[in-house]
Order: structure tokens, then C-alpha cells, then sequence
């Protein structure tokens, strides 16, 4: 599997907020973007998973996935800043929206959900769920379907360090089963997790690739 990015550009009004944002990755990889709140990271996922338009192209294995959006259902998974899940329902109850009830149970029992630890917590509504049970959930449910690319922004954010250590641990699986992930961050703690990490700044992406330049981008953030 193989995916290209090119030519991502938005912009609001005059202001141009993505300026032809274009990267490639193979199946494995786990792709870092990393840029200060109102870079526009948000604003480019939203693109390349089809909740926003703007121009450019997104292939994977050749299907422009910007074009076709039935092969991107069923290729892509996103979790946003702001998980979509119905506050007055349980977790149980949520999960059923996008699982069928074998696939869930499996799930729940030796699957990605019991990874996530979202066996732990079936029972209770999302409107008394901490800010990580609240991701976890929204993680499983965006693998419904079996993604082979997941978009997931900022999905640690805030959350304690038990709660990441599930998420990274889940995110690892996903890359070892051949999958890619592309998550955007601002913490450069997370960029150890990263085979290549692109830094978004002014609208475009500076690359960072392979252990030694992450360490060196690291270094300079630390001093910055």
C-alpha cells in the first residue's frame, strides 16, 4: 500500500493557509505532523479526509481518494480534536452505531478494542467519561470498518500518561499489521513514535526524516 498527498492548498479569504502540502508513505509507516495551534493542521486533515474541500489530490494505490469517497470510507479512519460520539449513550451503546455485535464482542474479548481498554469502561455514558475514555472510544470507532489509513488529530492531547501509553500501544499494532497513520501533534514527545515527521509552519511542510533527523528536530525544539 501506498499513498501520495499532493498539492493540498486552502485558503480563506486572501489568507492562503495550506500552500501545496504534498507527502508520500508506504504501508508501516507512521507519519508525524507537527505544527502550533492555528498552523492549520486541522484544517488539512479536514481536506484529505473529506470534510473540507480545497484542492489537491490524495492517491492510494492510484484512487484519488479526494475523488472517490465511497473507496475513502472504506480505506480511511479520522479522529478529530473533538471526538463525535452522543454524549447521553454508554460506550456499549456508541460502539453498536458502527460495529455489528459479533465483530464488537471479538473486538471487546482479543481485538483492538480490548487494547484500547474500552472493555473497561462499556457501561458508562459519555457525558461522565474522562477526556482519554472519550478518545480511546472515539479511536474505536473510527476502526470500525478496518481502516488501512488513520488521520487522527491531536489525539493525545491532554490526557494523562496510562491513557497514552494505550493509544501509542494501539497505534504501534495498527503499524505492524501494515497500516499507516498520520497523526498531527504539537507535543515532541510523540515524535519517538514517527518513522518521518513533516513540520507545518506559514503553510507548508519542512521534512524531517529517519531516527537522526527526528533526534536533531527534538534537540532543537528542546533549546528552541
Amino acid at each position: 500500500m501506498k499513498i501520495e498527498i499532493t498539492g493540498v492548498s486552502k485558503k480563506f479569504g486572501k489568507k492562503e493557509v495550506l500552500k501545496n502540502l504534498s507527502f508520500t508513505a508506504g504501508s508501516g509507516q507512521f507519519i508525524g505532523i507537527l505544527g502550533e495551534n492555528g498552523s492549520g493542521k486541522s484544517t488539512f486533515f479536514s481536506i484529505v479526509t473529506g470534510l473540507l474541500k480545497g484542492n489537491g489530490t490524495f492517491l492510494c494505490d492510484g484512487t484519488d481518494l479526494l475523488r472517490d469517497s465511497k473507496t475513502r470510507a472504506k480505506r480511511v479512519g479520522f479522529v478529530p480534536q473533538s471526538p463525535p460520539l452522543i454524549g447521553e449513550l454508554t460506550a456499549k451503546d456508541n460502539l453498536k452505531l458502527w460495529y455489528s455485535k459479533k465483530d464488537m464482542l471479538h473486538s471487546l474479548e482479543c481485538g483492538f478494542l480490548k487494547l484500547l481498554g474500552i472493555d473497561e469502561f462499556l457501561n458508562t455514558p459519555v457525558s461522565k467519561m474522562s477526556g482519554g475514555m472519550k478518545k480511546r472510544l472515539a479511536i474505536g470507532c473510527a476502526i470500525s470498518h478496518s481502516p488501512d489509513i488513520l488521520f487522527l488529530d491531536e489525539p493525545c492531547s491532554a490526557l494523562d500518561l496510562p491513557c497514552k501509553e494505550r493509544i501509542y500501544a494501539y497505534l504501534r499494532e495498527f503499524t505492524a499489521g501494515g497500516g499507516i497513520v498520520v497523526m498531527a501533534t504539537h507535543d515532541i514527545y510523540e515524535l519517538v513514535l514517527c518513522h518521518d515527521v513533516y513540520v507545518l509552519r506559514d503553510g507548508a511542510l519542512k521534512l524531517y526524516s529517519g531516527s537522526r533527523d527526528i533526534k536533531s528536530l527534538v534537540e532543537q525544539m528542546n533549546h528552541a
